[in-house]
């Protein structure tokens, strides 16, 4: 029997004091007005999971700016301070309930298949993603090719994070999650067959890890030491889920070191499986690569829905906090009948069907 007590030993990570290493991670709900502002239905899905024992909660992505930021219709912005405003009910909810909570900044790039401001993507080179739109977030058909972003849209992109960043501060989120995985923009720069740049944003993995870098110091630099800052890698992406870095332990090296050289305070690794060798056979995960070569806190997140398996990934010191996806939806209250040794209950298909919105059943259950 694993030991679980690492599971419920307090943290600090940043200026976020937490009350143990479990996690809500984030995931995309599409339950925001049209307009992008957070309801009331998400203030109590948010506070569902603080009630129930989650020491950290990070939100789904939310789009920075009213430009090429949005990724999926009734997604939740913070470009406007109507829609910070929005966040403090969630914000005020789950700090009542006892849990911390992130914001995570999210820019959809050449992903992006919903967008109210724009027709059109852009990404660092004019190439599609692969695979299809998802038709449970409302998308359709293939990914359309981005126009090339230019570097005066990547100032803009720049300031966008920093803004929304400030707007989250003021809003009483205690930290911030940039977010540069899963094939949104900051993932399509590190990745080499969407990046075909020939500037320095481009070519080397040094090049590919300079824009998320210099993204993570301006909102490092801007929110001061109060705001808990992070950012989010993974190699798989939602149009690629096979993807692997073309340059693998060594890239991984180059860029988790490029990351934790910029001042954030922590880094959020999420691969299908957290355990498994990020490249090798037998070689370390992901989520000890980021610890060894940031030198940061590391929050896992993959298929961890097993008590046992999540506490040996903190206890062998991969990785300090675990975050739960499927295992949440399902179990709402999981640190909670986990530390009771009560039954877990397996996800309900019709969560995510026919759109992956928060049910009004679910919300019944809070």
């Amino acid at each position: 029997m694993t030991d679980l007590t690492p599971l419920w030993s307090p943290l600090q990570i940043g200026s976020t004091r937490l009350k143990n290493r479990v996690a809500l991670a984030p995931m995309t709900r599409i339950s925001a007005t049209e307009e992008g502002h957070a309801t009331d239905r998400m203030v109590s899905y948010y506070e569902a999971f603080a009630r129930g024992g989650f020491g950290l909660l990070i939100t789904e992505g939310i789009y920075p700016d009213a430009a090429y930021g949005q990724g999926y219709l009734f997604q939740p912005g913070i470009a406007t301070e109507e829609q910070a405003r929005a966040w403090a009910d969630v914000v005020d909810a789950v700090h009542a309930a006892g849990a911390k909570i992130f914001a995570q900044l999210m820019h959809a790039g050449a992903q992006a298949q919903g967008n109210r401001f724009v027709d059109s993507t852009i990404g660092p080179s004019a190439v599609a993603p692969k695979g299809e739109q998802l038709g449970f977030y409302r998308g359709e058909g293939p990914y359309p090719v981005p126009a090339e972003i230019t570097t005066e849209q990547m100032e803009e992109v720049r300031q966008a994070f920093v803004s929304a960043a400030l707007r989250a501060r003021d809003a009483g989120f205690d930290g911030v999650e940039i977010h540069g995985a899963n094939g949104y923009l900051l993932d399509q720069f590190l990745t080499d067959y969407l990046n075909l740049r020939t500037d320095e944003y481009g070519g080397s993995p040094e090049n590919r890890v300079r824009f998320a870098a210099e993204i993570c110091r301006a909102v490092r630099e801007a929110v001061g030491p109060d705001l808990t800052v992070g950012i989010r890698i993974s190699q798989a992406k939602v149009s690629d889920h096979d993807h692997r870095w073309s340059g693998g332990a060594d890239e991984a090296r180059v860029i988790f070191s490029a990351l934790g050289a910029t001042g954030i305070d922590f880094v959020h690794t999420t691969e299908y499986r957290a355990t498994a060798p990020a490249f090798d056979d037998d070689g370390p995960s992901l989520a000890a690569l980021a610890k060894k070569h940031s030198g940061l806190p590391v929050i896992a997140n993959g298929h961890l829905d097993d008590p046992e398996t999540a506490g040996s990934l903190l206890a062998g010191g991969a990785a300090d906090v675990v975050a739960l996806g499927k295992a949440a939806l399902a179990n709402r209250d999981w640190p909670r009948r986990v530390r009771s040794g009560l039954p877990l209950d397996e996800l309900d298909a019709s969560l995510l069907a026919p759109m992956a919105d928060v049910k009004d059943w679910e919300l019944e259950l809070s």
